[in-house]
């Protein structure tokens, strides 16, 4: 056991990517575990007119200690609960006040760890700032504890934060660190600038391709923080290569589990399920001016827009082969809506789809296959592909496709529910994924009872080949072979998945359902979380090694 557990990243009462449900599903075991001793620590990025929505500021345990908390001048600390399951406790600290002291940081991460910042860009400076910041917040606790006996743990999440471990390992060599990256910095740009991974993977030099992908400063930051952890750790066997390789230490495999409190159950799920449905066909109604019928099959993908490494493209054009499908001799008629659930650059929600919805008087639209406007339509890589396709939603279609270019936190304008709130009424969900260190999407869609398709290049997808073979019927989730090189082989694997599923009848449907909830079952936290155990006790044998 340990006494005190930090656990310091971009994403804690900061929804942003999968990090953040990570941690949010995580946070529940953690905190029946150690109680108060467990301490999130995320950056302050709200204010008074826009507050966070999971963060409640509250008197806590470390009242006292941020009355007389130690900190640059300037630099100002929120403590409170994080507003998920078990309610942990949660630091949100500024972190604007520590840019004069920037260029003695990066001096002495160079000095000390050969950290490159000269080619730092983008978020870099901002990441650094918010991680050094944290890094000071631990380092106050533990003096403010003031008891060398303890047990501590510093676990830092991704290459943002890697330079608070590296301040920690400087300043508090009593304290044991933890390192995960979710995906390497190198590895997401490779895939991201269309070269490929997977297959070239031997010859590939991290340092090198840092250079050539300018991400000197990422990657050796990441590198260093690797390296300097107690304890290194990824997500899935899958990454663990890629880190190997890159990075050029093997990790310890902490693969992502999922908190089951996020599912409605029993009478609550089929009343979510329903009201889901419902919005969703209402929206769908709204641009095309169509009545969908009940038995709608309704698809979806979401994550980042990351249009190759989610697989968008294949999702795209998969669809666009089960319409060819649909079209060509089949004696079913039965409509499908398929929705992308990906933000993207969104200016605003389009007042004439709220109109409709709101007055029940749907019409065909002038443009029937997006719900919000964006800033740069001519830009966006799912909007020109939806339209590239020839997907214009007409009556007479048996495939709608819906591009829903926004954050689904029940504010959108238009949808108007969360993105739990509308997983319960899907019928199938896909993630074709390229690059997809772990895939917390397919596994939250498992856990909601909705038959999956994934791809063996997601560390969730491994995971499912390895513990149930590739069999949808017992296990829910459909695990499809993608490499390099067979783009056109896994578009068809996927359509010709969804066609069998569109082809099931409501027992077979629901077995397959079930089948998932099982799944998904296997993949909780209450598992996986002894992974953590092994790597919290490695990092606290070499802090004890060290002192």
């Amino acid at each position: 056991m340990l006494d005190l557990l930090f656990e310091t990243s971009w994403e804690v009462c900061n929804k942003v990517g999968g990090i953040y449900a990570v941690l949010s599903t995580k946070a529940k075991t953690l905190q029946k575990r150690y109680k108060d001793n467990l301490i999130f620590i995320g950056p302050d990025l709200w204010t008074p007119d826009a507050p966070s929505p999971s963060f409640i500021e509250a008197v806590t345990p470390l009242a006292a200690w941020q009355a007389q908390a130690e900190l640059p001048t300037g630099m100002r600390v929120r403590v409170g609960r994080w507003d998920v399951p078990g309610k942990p406790l949660a630091v949100l600290v500024t972190y604007d006040a520590l840019y004069p002291y920037k260029n003695a940081l990066y001096a002495e991460m160079w000095n000390n760890f050969r950290v490159d910042s000269l080619h730092g860009y983008g978020d870099y400076d901002e990441s650094c700032m918010f991680a050094y910041a944290a890094a000071l917040v631990i380092e106050s606790i533990v003096k403010w504890k003031n008891d060398n006996s303890l047990r501590v743990v510093a676990h830092f999440d991704e290459w943002t934060t890697g330079m608070g471990l590296l301040y920690v390992k400087t300043h508090l060599p009593c304290v044991a660190t933890v390192f995960t990256t979710h995906a390497t910095s190198i590895g997401r740009s490779i895939c991201g600038n269309g070269k490929p991974l997977y297959d070239f993977m031997p010859g590939y030099f991290g340092d090198q391709m840092a250079g050539e992908l300018n991400m000197q400063s990422k990657h050796s930051l990441e590198k260093a923080a690797a390296h300097a952890a107690d304890a290194f750790t990824t997500v899935s066997e899958v990454t663990a290569r890629e880190c190997e390789q890159l990075l050029e230490r093997h990790p310890l495999v902490t693969p992502n589990g999922f908190e089951q409190n996020f599912v409605p159950k029993g009478e609550k799920f089929a009343a979510s399920r329903e009201a889901a449905r419902q919005r969703l066909l209402q929206v769908a109604g709204a641009l095309t001016g169509e009545q969908y019928p009940e038995d709608t099959m309704l698809v979806a993908t979401a994550g980042r827009l990351e249009f190759r490494n989610k697989g968008l493209d294949v999702y795209l054009d998969a669809l666009s082969a089960l319409r060819q499908t649909l079209s060509h001799g089949t004696d079913h008629r039965r409509k499908v809506v398929a929705l992308v659930l990906v933000p993207a650059w969104m200016k605003s929600a389009r007042t004439d789809v709220a109109e409709a919805l709101r007055t029940g008087k749907p019409h065909r639209q002038f443009n029937p296959v997006i719900t919000h406007n964006l800033h740069n339509p001519e830009d966006d890589p799912v909007y020109n592909r939806i339209n590239a396709l020839g997907f214009h939603n007409e009556p007479q279609d048996l495939v709608t496709v819906i591009d829903v270019p926004c954050y689904l936190n029940g504010d959108d304008g238009i949808v108007g529910m969360t993105y739990y709130d509308l997983l319960a009424g899907l019928d199938a969900a896909v993630f074709p994924s390229y690059y997809e260190p772990w895939g917390y999407t397919p596994l939250e869609s498992a856990a909601f009872g909705v038959p999956t398709i994934t791809t063996d290049l997601a560390g969730f997808g491994q995971w499912v080949l390895d513990n149930f073979g590739d069999n949808v019927a017992k296990c829910g989730v459909k695990v499809i072979h993608r490499t390099d090189g067979n783009y056109g082989d896994t578009v068809h694997a996927v359509a010709t998945s969804l066609y069998n599923l569109y082809l099931m009848n409501g027992k077979a449907a629901q077995r397959v359902s079930r089948a998932a909830r099982t799944t998904s079952k296997a993949a909780s936290w209450d598992h996986f979380i002894s992974h953590y155990d092994i790597a919290y006790q490695k990092a606290l044998t070499s802090a004890n090694n060290r002192l």
